[in-house]
Formats: C-alpha cells, sequence, structure tokens
C-alpha cells in the first residue's frame, strides 16, 4: 500500500514536526497530500502559481486551495510576475525559492515533492541526451538538503490508481502535452519510441540511476574497494558478486589466521584482521632435500644452510627471523614442507604438539603455511623458518650450529 510506503519513508529518516508538501494540485502531489493527511501528520500545503495559463492557472490554483481547507489543511500560495521567462529552468528557480520562503514561513526545514519513479527516469534519460557525467546518471535524490520524496520508487501508474480508487479530482495541466517542452517530449514520443526496443525500459534507466547512486554512495566504501579489486584483476562482476564479497571480508575482518575465497580458478581472497589483498593458489610443494652435512642447499628459490659455530653465546650476533643457533650431536636433517602427521615440542615446552596447531598458534595465515621451510628429523620439526625452533635443539651453554635460510 502507498500508505505504508509513505510512513515507512518517514520513518526511514526519522522525521517530525511539520511537513510542507509542494501542492501543484496534480496526481502525484494530490496523491500524496491526501495520504499525509489521512495519516494525521502536521502539514501545510505550499503552490506556486506560474501564470502561464492565464484562468487555467487561477483555477488550478482555486483547486488546490479548496482541496486543502475542506480537509483542514493549511495552504499558502503564492503568483509569480509575469514577467519570469516561461522556461523549464526559470520555472524549476522559482519554485525552488518559493519552497525555501516557504520553510521560514512555517519555520520547517522538511519540504516534500512529489516525484515518482517515472520521472527519475525521465530526468535520467534528459541527461544522457543533453551530456552528463556519472553524477548526472544518479538522477532525482531521494533526500537532499530540506527537501523528501517520499514517492520516489511509486510508479505514476501507482499514483493515478490510488486517485481513482480514492475519488480524488487531480488539476490536469494542459501544458504537459506541449512536447515543445522537452520533458513532454520525453514523456509522450521519446520514451513510447524507446519502450518498443525494450517495454521495461522504465524499469532499465532507474536500475542504471542506483548503480550511478551506489557509486557515489560508496566511492570511499568497502564495495568500491571490492569493485576495483575486480577490476584491477579483470574478473566479470555484478552486484551480487560485489555484495558477496563485501559480506565475506566483513564476516572474516577479524579473523586472526584469516580466511580465502576463491575469485577465479586461480586466484583467492585472503582476508586477516590485518590485510585484504589477493593471492595466486599455488600448488603445495613436494620437495624433500636431505641434509647430512654442514654447508649449503637449494630448495626452491631458497638457499639453506648449515655451519659449526664456535663463538661463545654471548658473542652470538642478534637473530634475524630466519637464523637460529642450535645445539646438536651431528647433522643429519631434512629440509621441506609440511606434512600430515608433523609435530614439534615448542621451545620451553615439556611436551609435544601438532604442527598445525603451533602454526595456527603463531597466526599463520592458512595460505602460508604450505610454503614455510621446516628443518626435520622424520615426522618431527625442529625448526620452523621464520617462526622458532623446538626445544629439542636449544641452545643451554654452547651453539653447535648456525643455521639460516636465504632468498625471496
Amino acid at each position: 500500500m502507498l500508505e505504508e510506503r509513505v510512513k515507512a519513508f518517514i520513518k526511514k529518516y526519522n522525521l517530525s514536526g511539520k511537513f510542507l508538501v509542494a501542492f501543484s494540485g496534480g496526481f502525484d502531489s494530490m496523491c500524496l497530500l491526501d495520504i499525509l493527511h489521512k495519516e494525521k501528520f502536521d502539514i501545510a500545503a505550499i503552490h506556486l502559481n506560474h501564470n502561464w495559463r492565464g484562468d487555467e492557472s487561477s483555477q488550478e490554483e482555486e483547486n488546490c486551495r479548496s482541496f486543502a481547507l475542506q480537509r483542514g489543511i493549511d495552504f499558502y500560495s503564492e503568483t509569480l510576475p509575469e514577467n519570469i521567462a516561461h522556461t523549464e529552468i526559470a520555472a524549476r528557480e522559482a519554485r525552488y525559492k518559493f519552497f525555501e520562503k516557504c520553510s521560514k514561513i512555517f519555520n520547517s526545514n522538511i519540504v516534500f515533492t512529489a516525484h515518482n519513479y517515472n520521472d527519475n527516469a525521465e530526468t535520467v534519460l534528459y541527461r544522457i541526451i543533453k551530456g552528463t557525467g556519472t553524477i548526472g546518471l544518479r538522477g532525482i535524490s531521494e533526500h537532499r538538503n530540506i527537501y523528501y520524496r517520499p514517492l520516489l520508487n511509486t510508479t505514476r501508474d501507482e499514483i493515478e490508481k490510488y486517485c481513482y480508487q480514492n475519488s480524488l479530482k487531480p488539476n490536469t495541466d494542459s501544458s504537459n502535452n506541449n512536447t515543445k517542452y522537452k520533458r513532454n517530449l520525453i514523456r509522450k514520443e521519446i520514451l513510447p519510441l524507446m519502450k518498443q526496443i525494450n517495454p521495461n525500459v522504465i524499469d532499465a534507466i532507474n536500475s542504471l540511476s542506483e548503480i550511478a547512486q551506489e557509486d557515489g554512495e560508496f566511492s570511499n566504501s568497502q564495495k568500491y574497494f571490492v569493485r576495483q579489486l575486480l577490476i584491477d584483476n579483470n574478473i566479470n562482476y555484478d552486484r551480487k558478486k560485489i555484495e558477496d564479497i563485501s559480506n565475506f571480508i566483513e564476516k572474516n575482518k577479524t579473523s586472526k589466521s584469516g580466511k580465502t575465497m576463491s575469485l577465479t580458478n586461480n586466484l583467492q581472497l585472503f582476508v586477516n584482521d590485518k590485510n585484504i589483498k589477493t593471492i595466486k593458489k599455488v600448488t603445495k610443494p613436494d620437495i624433500e632435500v636431505k641434509v647430512y652435512a654442514e654447508g649449503e642447499y637449494k630448495i626452491n628459490d631458497k638457499i639453506f644452510s648449515v655451519k659449526k659455530c664456535n663463538e661463545n653465546i654471548e658473542n652470538y650476533p642478534d637473530d634475524n627471523e630466519y637464523r637460529a643457533y642450535i645445539s646438536v650431536n651431528d647433522v643429519d636433517f631434512t629440509i621441506r614442507y609440511r606434512n600430515d602427521g608433523d609435530y614439534i615440542q615448542p621451545l620451553g615446552c615439556m611436551g609435544k604438539q601438532k604442527l598445525k596447531k603451533y602454526l595456527n598458534e603463531k597466526k599463520i595465515p592458512n595460505h602460508e603455511k604450505d610454503h614455510i621451510v621446516l628443518l626435520c628429523k622424520g615426522k618431527e620439526v625442529l625448526w620452523v623458518s621464520g617462526y622458532g625452533i623446538s626445544d629439542k635443539v636449544k641452545v643451554t651453554n654452547k651453539a653447535t650450529h648456525v643455521i639460516e635460510l636465504r632468498g625471496k
């Protein structure tokens, strides 16, 4: 029901006090004024007589006054002087000056205009024809400054149906048939031709307008970021895909270890509490290299080295995250990537734990876990490069060896 739609609009913007209704007496504004009156809102009808059509304009003003006063609605009107240019631009400027004056007279910062769904489509099409940027594609704003438009998502057919069902008798402006006015030309001739191509052209134009509005609303938001990410990676998208990815980010942005979702066959989106980034899907390396003596060993694009250490512990240089000092009886290890069943005895701990749990406690992102180089003996992990050593190889008095991983 239109009544519920209007009430929902007022609730959405938390509006209260005196509502001023721009009242031409046509179908749209009469429909809106009637609804607000029936719902017992505090309203005033404000009417500007453009004085373009002589007696017809005067009669329309009188009809508006009569309609309002019969219902106990405050009514205020003014008539423009005859020397005002008879153009759409001049008329619009005069109307909005009048509305602002009424706002001061009634001490109200709420002016309702009755623009509808069809009006928005016609406005967007007019701007396209005249030449516009993306801002112009946004069409008529639902709310701007003191102006509110409760019927913007209501079609002209719905409004006319309401008027007929409620026995309302709106003014019929004869100038609406004059196609010298560009908007009338669009409404009466251009749109009917376009409907031969697409019967739902009004919906199509309004959809374009909604997309343009969303672009403006989230130009600095998460959805804008998602759209740019998809564009940068040449990924086709629609509004649903943007929404799904935005929801995924929102759900996982506090995750410590992070979550991934697939974007394409070889690209994923990674999200945690520190990063949002794309990562390539890479097959887990399946490489093992035996370490049987001091020296250097290549594993993928990295170099692992193990050297004897003869320095006293107080003279050891500061460790970096990919260098560690260990104490072992002999050099007999394997360097590789993680496997099922791996375990470690973390430094300072008495017992063992699964490597998976150890990596989770370190808050290591899931997509990085398969690419960490490990120093192992069988299933037991003695060093997780970049993160820590096992208690089994810790230095108590003097290190026997220094191990290091270099490379990208």
